[in-house]
Formats: structure tokens, sequence, C-alpha cells
């Protein structure tokens, strides 16, 4: 008759081993410290000071009737009409900004994921917007294009004009007559190639052995992009958006170049009333307090980005 025996137990790591392996990693992080430490003041230290100067009525223009105010300029922020015409003007710019470049986008990245000569080529036109700096994107805009005596879009126009025996064309004052659309024409022309950049990175991720089978099964070009490619860029999408709405929300640089916030206050979106709070009427805690409210929503908007992007990784660790 056979006896069992337990497998002999093995003993725990001793104390010290553990103890080492932690100051291990300890002895790693260490040279990441001057890191952190440089990271913490460029970033951290401003925003504390600005949370401070937001508490006081302070203006520049009255150096001696500096006090402590508590939370009545974050008030004045949520009640003042031109910040309230300011919140509206930045949510029509970035939803429409964000939009129109994620639709162009995705065209955009859908023709590109095909196969055909100069594909390299083109792509590298198609991106070469979004690295042109924002202020000289709008310089561009408002006088090469927008320009109503020598733009090209005057310019175009009277050469239709002439092709249909008329002695000239109208002359249109794109900036003053249409400033809201001539901004965001201007910021999609920079986006778009963005947004195309993450939908091609999703259209190449696409398992090709799907797609393949939908082939195969008979499934139209468009059921196949509305079952099957839809679905699988639809975090990207999300990704795309929220990084978009990120960064069109802080936009100054064409509002600056191109309307200078008119007319009217037609375009003065919050980074700009900011500016003009700060450098115009010298307020300095109501700009402070508008800087912080605009902080506060980048912060919100960007933990849903950062949750996007690691459900993208997640899903690409799990392949």
């Amino acid at each position: 008759m056979t006896t069992l025996t337990a497998p002999p137990k093995t003993a725990p790591p001793p104390v010290a081993t553990r103890k080492s392996s932690g100051s291990g990693k300890w002895r790693r992080r260490i040279p990441l410290l001057p890191a952190l430490v440089f990271t913490i003041a460029v970033t951290q230290l401003p925003f504390v000071a600005t949370l401070v100067i937001s508490t006081f009525q302070w203006n520049i223009l009255k150096p001696g009737d500096r006090h402590f105010v508590g939370l009545s300029n974050f008030t004045f922020v949520f009640t003042d009409e031109r910040l309230r015409t300011a919140v509206l003007n930045t949510i029509v710019l970035t939803t429409s900004v964000v939009l129109i470049s994620v639709v162009l986008g995705l065209g955009l990245a859908m023709l590109l994921d095909r196969r055909f000569a100069g594909r390299g080529l083109a792509r590298t036109l198609l991106i070469a917007p979004f690295l042109v700096m924002p202020v000289a994107a709008a310089l561009l805009w408002k006088h090469a294009i927008y320009n109503p005596d020598y733009g090209l879009l005057n310019g175009t126009l009277n050469a239709v004009y002439r092709l249909f025996g008329a002695s000239n064309g109208p002359t249109v004052a794109w900036v003053s007559s249409y400033p809201m659309p001539a901004v965001v024409v201007s910021l999609v022309w920079q986006w778009t190639p963005f947004m195309m950049l993450i939908l091609l990175a999703g259209l190449q991720a696409q398992p090709g052995d799907v797609l393949e089978a939908a082939k195969v099964d008979g499934a139209s070009a468009l059921k196949t992009f509305r079952h099957i490619t839809l679905p699988h860029l639809r975090q990207y999408i999300e990704l795309g958006i929220l990084l978009g709405t990120i960064y069109v929300v802080q936009t100054f640089d064409a509002v600056y170049t191109i309307t200078q916030g008119g007319p009217g206050s037609q375009t003065t979106n919050l980074p700009y009333e900011i500016y003009l709070t700060m450098f115009r009427k010298f307020e300095y805690g109501q700009a402070a307090a508008a800087g912080v409210v605009v902080v506060l929503g980048s912060i919100v908007i960007a933990t849903f980005a950062l949750r996007t992007v690691a459900s993208l990784f997640r899903e690409e660790a799990s392949r």
C-alpha cells in the first residue's frame, strides 16, 4: 500500500530580499526625480499662483487697492455677460471645428487607406497644414485667402464671373461679413490632418480576416463600412474628438490674428476674453479666475481622453 506524501513546502523569500528589491525600484526611479521636480516647478507652481491671484481683487491701474475677495471672481466669471458670450462662442467654434474635421479626416483616411500611385506624397501633402505654426496659418488665411483686394477667394470669384462675360465679380469682405465661418474654416484646414492621422491608424489596425470574410459573404462596401469599420473606429473617433476639443477650446492665435474677436464680439472665445480682461481691463483676479475655469474644464475633457487611450491600449494588448 503506497502512502501519499505532501510536496515539500517552499519557504517564503526572506525579508531582506524583499527589502532589497523595493530599494532597487527606488534606485531605478531616482534618475527620474529631476525631471519630476522640473515638471512640477514649470506646470504646478504657476497654476497654484494663478489660484492665489484668482482670490484677489487686483487691478494693475490701482496698485494700492489689492485685497482678498474669496470666490467672488468666480461668481463674476459665471455671471458676466461678456464671459457668457465668450463661452457660447467657444462652444460654437469648438463644436464646428471638431465635427467638421472628424468628418473630413475620416474621408481622407479612407482614401489614403487604399493603395495607389503617389500615396506617400499625397499623405505628406495632406499632413502639411498641421505642421504650419498657428500664427503663420492664421496670417496666411487672413491675407492670402480672405483679403478683399488681392485674396484668393475674391480672385477666384472674379475669374469665374469674367468667364461668363461679366466685367468683374463681387468684392466680398469675408472676415467682416462672415467672421465665425472665417475662423472655423481656417481651423478646420489645420486640424483635419490631425483627425486623419488618428483615423488612418484605426483603419490600418482593422483585422484583415474579418474584412475578407465580409467580402466572401458578399457584403457591399457600404454595409462593411457601417457594420464593421465604423464600430471598429468608434474609439478612434472618440479619441480624435476629445483631443481635438482639448486643443481647439484653447484657440487664441486664429481669433486674435484673423478677427480680433470682432466684429462686435462675434468670435470672442474664452482665451481671447481672458486676454482682454488681463491686458485691456487689467483685472488680474478676474482673468486668473476665468483661466482656472478653463483649466478645470480641460482637465475634465483630458480625463475622458486618457480613459479612451487606455481602453485602446487594452484592446490592442488583448489581441
